[in-house]
């Protein structure tokens, strides 16, 4: 199972790179490039700067969520989750009558 990267998060770890006296000065030069390529969206894959595994994994998911919000066997609490998340990921899900 591939794990999905927020990219907010990579982003903050390029930061934390760039900001570290640690991190010698080749690391911190790609992280900024790294970062300026996300803050972009010109960082390869679909254009919010995921893989094309990762953007099939997010329509998985959506269409799974989209599934859940029909299905008759799903509470109605699990059918608002659902909807709620399929907000949050920039989907308009439609209220179906139950």
């Amino acid at each position: 199972m591939k794990i999905m990267k927020d990219i907010g998060n990579v982003a903050r770890g390029y930061k934390a790179a760039i900001n570290n006296r640690n991190v010698s000065s080749e690391g911190r030069l790609h992280a900024e490039e790294e970062l300026k390529r996300i803050q972009s969206n010109e960082a390869p894959g679909d254009e919010a700067g995921l893989s094309d595994d990762e953007a099939r994994h997010d329509r998985n998911v959506a269409r799974g969520l989209k599934a859940a919000t029909h299905n008759p066997n799903v509470t109605d609490v699990g059918k608002q989750q659902a909807r709620g998340r399929l907000e949050s990921m920039g989907e308009h899900p439609e209220t179906p009558a139950d």
